[in-house]
Order: C-alpha cells, then sequence, then structure tokens
C-alpha cells in the first residue's frame, strides 16, 4: 500500500515506512524523516538516500526513485552514478576557469618575465573572468569564448583578441593534459575563422631626407635630459626602445665600447651585443654624472627606480611636431633602409638590429660573426647622422667591405 501525504504528517511509529518498488521513508527515534530506496544491482542489495522529509515531498522522493529505476533497467548501478555526479560537482566548484588559468599562469611563471606574466593576467581579468571566470571550465561553450574575444576585437584590439583567444586556448589544453577537464572544447577555435584579417601598419619611420630637419630639433629641444639622451642612444644604436629605455649601467663597458643586452630583455630572448661608436660613448659618459649612482641609465623624471615610460619617446617626437609621422622604433628602419641603400652587408645589418635569423645553421654561424664588421657600421652610422646634422648628402654609397 502506497503512502500518503496524510499518512506522512501524522507518522509517530519509527521504522521504515514504505511506498513501493523499494521506496521506503525511515522515521528515527529521534523524529528524523530520511527517504531511501532498496535496490539490488549485479546481485548485491544495496541502498540509497533522497534526502530528508519534508524538505523533500512524496512526489519528490517518487520521482527520484523512478529516475533510479530508469537507470537500473539500463544496467546500471543508481548509486554509483550518483556519486559519480556528486564528485564531478564538487570537482566543477574547484575547476572553474579562472582558478584553471591561475593554476596555467603559476605553470607559466618560470617560462615568463614579470612584465609579461603581468600582462596576460591583466588581459584574462580584464576581458575573460568578469563574464566566465566563475563559471565551471567544462560548461563554458566555445561559442561564448568566441563572442568574448569579438568583443574584445570590436572595440579596435584585433591583436589583443587574437592573443587573449590564444591564452584561453592554452588554459584548456594544460587543463586537459593535467586532467582537469576531460576533453578540449576550444580546439576548432581558429583566429583566422573567428577574427576579421587586419591591415599590417608598419610603424612610422623618418625618410632620410627628414634627418637634417629632426636632428637640429633634437639638438634644441628642452624637454627632460633623460628622455633627449635616451633618444639619441636609441638612435644611434638602432636599437629597439624598449631596450634603450630598461638599459642598465651594468650591460656597459665603455672602456670597450660595448653594450651586453641580456637574454631576458631582448625580444627574441638571445643576448645581443651592441658595439658602441665614439658618439654612443659620449651619449653615455654625459648621463653618468646624472644617474650614474643608480641601476637605470634612463630613469623616469618621477619615478627614478623606474625606467622612462613607454610612451616617452612618441610624446617627446610629437612635441617635436612629429606625431603620426615617427616613431621610436621606426628608427630601426631609417637605419636600415639608410645603411642598405649605402652598400653595407645585408646581413651584418640584420645581425645589428638583433632580427631573427630563420635559417638555423646561418642562426649558428651569425651569432659568431660580424663583430668587426658591426663596429664598422655604428661609427660609420654615426659619423653619417654627424654628417646629416649639418645637412651633409652622402651621393654615393658607401662600400663596406
Amino acid at each position: 500500500m502506497k503512502l500518503t501525504d496524510a499518512q506522512l504528517r501524522n507518522l509517530t511509529e519509527p521504522g521504515k515506512h514504505f511506498d513501493g518498488g523499494g521506496l521506503y521513508l525511515e522515521l528515527t527515534k529521534t523524529g528524523s524523516c530520511y527517504w531511501r530506496m532498496k535496490y539490488r544491482h549485479s546481485g548485491k542489495e544495496k541502498r540509497m538516500a533522497f534526502g530528508v522529509y519534508p524538505g523533500v515531498s512524496l512526489k519528490d522522493a517518487r520521482e527520484l526513485a523512478n529516475r533510479a529505476r530508469t537507470v537500473l533497467k539500463a544496467g546500471d548501478d543508481p548509486g554509483l552514478l550518483r556519486k559519480a555526479e556528486k564528485a564531478k560537482a564538487e570537482l566543477d566548484t574547484v575547476n572553474t576557469l579562472q582558478a584553471v588559468a591561475g593554476d596555467w599562469m603559476k605553470h607559466q611563471a618560470a617560462r615568463w618575465d614579470t612584465k609579461t606574466a603581468g600582462r596576460v593576467k591583466a588581459s584574462l581579468e580584464a576581458d575573460i573572468f568578469k563574464r566566465l571566470g566563475s563559471r565551471p571550465l567544462a560548461s563554458i561553450k566555445p561559442g561564448e569564448i568566441m563572442a568574448a574575444v569579438k568583443k574584445i576585437e570590436e572595440r579596435g584590439a584585433s591583436d589583443q583578441a587574437g592573443r587573449v583567444l590564444q591564452r584561453i586556448k592554452s588554459v584548456y589544453r594544460w587543463a586537459v593534459i593535467h586532467e582537469r577537464i576531460d576533453a578540449n572544447p576550444m580546439l576548432d577555435l581558429v583566429p583566422s575563422e573567428i577574427l576579421k584579417p587586419r591591415e599590417v601598419q608598419h610603424r612610422a619611420a623618418m625618410a632620410d631626407k627628414e634627418l637634417p630637419e629632426f636632428l637640429a630639433k633634437l639638438a634644441t629641444y628642452d624637454g627632460d635630459r633623460n628622455t633627449v639622451n635616451a633618444l639619441r642612444l636609441l638612435i644611434l644604436t638602432a636599437t629597439r626602445p624598449g631596450e634603450t629605455r630598461g638599459a642598465r649601467w651594468a650591460e656597459f663597458d665603455l672602456d670597450a665600447a660595448l653594450w651586453v643586452i641580456p637574454k631576458e630583455r631582448m625580444k627574441m630572448r638571445v643576448e645581443h651585443r651592441v658595439p658602441l661608436s665614439r658618439q654612443a660613448v659620449q651619449v653615455l659618459r654625459t648621463m653618468q654624472p646624472l644617474t650614474g649612482g643608480g641601476d637605470l641609465v634612463f630613469p623616469s623624471p618621477s619615478y627614478r627606480s623606474k625606467p622612462l615610460s613607454e610612451n616617452t619617446f612618441n610624446s617627446a617626437l610629437a612635441r617635436m611636431g612629429y606625431k603620426y609621422e615617427a616613431t621610436a622604433h621606426g628608427f630601426r628602419a631609417t637605419f636600415s633602409t639608410v645603411a642598405n641603400e649605402c652598400g653595407w652587408n645585408a646581413d651584418v645589418i640584420e645581425r645589428q638590429l638583433a632580427h631573427k635569423e630563420r635559417n638555423g645553421v646561418r642562426a649558428a654561424y651569425h651569432r659568431s660573426t660580424y663583430t668587426t664588421e658591426r663596429e664598422r657600421l655604428m661609427q660609420w652610422w654615426a659619423d653619417y647622422l654627424d654628417g646629416r646634422a649639418v645637412g651633409n648628402v652622402v651621393k654615393l654609397p658607401q662600400r663596406a667591405a
């Protein structure tokens, strides 16, 4: 005989009160009421709990029992299945996207410098975690990630959108390898099939004919002396702006006219040895009484423990009248163009620019050669700039043997 709601409300006798099909309500001596179900699987009698009455009503208990019977008919053990579901739910609460991404970033920390780690974390916090960070990793659909990165693209940050997408894919790949998720649902998210193709915009570079006027303006620029001298060294050495801004006194041997930039500060993570012209050495000797007592050659005027900011060079160029017409990074292109047009060996120029050699054999060769040639090249470039500063024009290519 099946139970009724009226019977349940008036139960006083401790024991098991059966509803049929193995379902029963167990009333304890303390007055607690527990829903249970007896069943057999693989020849063994088992039982499973459905909660406490009246929190779980008679109707709810019957529905739960019917689902368990359906599982039994399919040949599975409903008790074990429930335990597996409970374990998965507990795992999902731990394996949120933000939690797993955090573990991935810790794993990658040894491969990144502090600045890179900060950029990666900031990009995920700003564009992903706010919307999806608290969700279990396995519950997030590819379309949700796609929508998030397209939103980044819509604000004009297409490069950032591509980077964020690749980082999310890396998180999922890491999660699969470390058994935090069973499968990677993000495999088919290909940047080229999600994001719009973009036109490559080369950084504005100054033409050779503009050098005399620019060098005259630089000579009379009344801004911060650190910025002026940093720009001079940048141009004289054809280094990247970040390499110049972060220059440290410990990297220089002025007597040997050599600047050794450690791999940690190089884009390609390879040590770069930069020959210094007489003019470059003079710039550094000018800076010695100003900043030689510290670590940085060109510290920020506001925070002496930090280098000049990323926008310092381009802001100075803008004040000199070159906004949108020239960038600090563009001086590398100016150097390359002029040196190539004046007959210098292209391999020597590329090595001075610290460009990565794609051919492995040539790369190994380049690491141990061109020192003398590059010393001559950089002195020639400094002398060339001195000539352009007073309006001299090189009419014929300089043969650089």
